[in-house]
């Protein structure tokens, strides 16, 4: 029998549940794609307004990068996407809408065997571009360098580059590996001792790695340079009340202290 119509945000969070094991779904899903960074971070906000009953089961799933994010809304196959880093000319051309939500200093972790908390931007520079082989030459571990990179077009790249001292034009050592996603760089550096490895920040990179300390600044300090800001994207022609109604919820106050939490930073004035 066809289900009369109910306005979801006067249900509470039990009746929807029941209402969506009854029919075998929710009445709507918005999958969030996209960008890796700050994954957790939505995921928390996603629950929290699940919780709440919103105009659709919202859901964040595994990465596709930001590329893919502007892919597949641009394309109008989603209808809202994640991103970290600032959409192009042409894909506002394309009718697309960026929705900053906050910002995620970019972390240098390294695993955590090889007895190194802190480095300065120059000796950072230097493994990375291969100088610098081995952790004894910092007083750690006498173990060999593994440096785990991204590839060009990865979003915390691009911020290193723009402002971490002595990146904007270094090479990067071809003794490395490329990690395909930021879960990849985090797997593979806490897999294989001796790696270093990059990407954003969050307080649970600290469970299984070491996130260092850079010219003496720890990646929420106010000094410390590097950042990406975490934005959802959206095009009118598909922006629908359960995107609305999801926007709405992670530009809200209790959406921040959510972030918050999770290590991310204040939106720049």
């Amino acid at each position: 029998m066809a289900l009369a119509f109910v306005s979801l945000r006067r249900v509470s969070a039990a009746a929807l549940a029941i209402l969506a094991a009854s029919t075998g779904a929710w009445a709507d899903d918005l999958a969030i794609v996209g960008t890796g960074d700050g994954i957790e971070m939505l995921q928390a906000v996603a629950t929290a307004y699940n919780a709440e009953a919103g105009e659709a089961r919202v859901s964040v799933p595994a990465s596709i990068g930001s590329g893919g994010a502007v892919a597949a809304v641009g394309g109008e196959r989603q209808k809202l996407g994640r991103v970290a880093r600032p959409l192009s000319e042409a894909e506002k051309g394309q009718g697309l809408i960026e929705v900053p939500l906050t910002r995620i200093p970019s972390a240098i972790f390294v695993h955590r065997g090889v007895g190194v908390a802190s480095l300065t931007s120059a000796q950072v520079a230097g493994i990375f571009s291969g100088a610098i082989e081995n952790w004894s030459a910092f007083g750690g571990s006498d173990l060999k360098i593994r440096v785990v990179r991204r590839e060009e077009t990865d979003s915390t790249l691009a911020v290193l580059r723009s402002s971490m001292p002595g990146w904007r034009d270094l090479a990067l050592t071809s003794r490395s590996k490329t990690a395909t996603t930021t879960q990849d760089a985090i797997e593979t550096v806490r897999q294989t001792p001796g790696a270093i490895g990059f990407g954003p920040f969050s307080p649970a990179l600290a469970g299984d790695l070491a996130v260092l300390s850079i010219d003496g600044n720890a990646p929420q300090d106010p000094a410390y340079p590097s950042a990406v800001t975490l934005s959802l994207i959206y095009k009118v022609a598909t922006r629908d009340a359960a995107c609305s109604d999801f926007l709405a919820f992670a530009t809200s106050d209790r959406a921040r202290r959510l972030l918050a939490e999770r290590g991310g930073a204040p939106l720049k004035p």
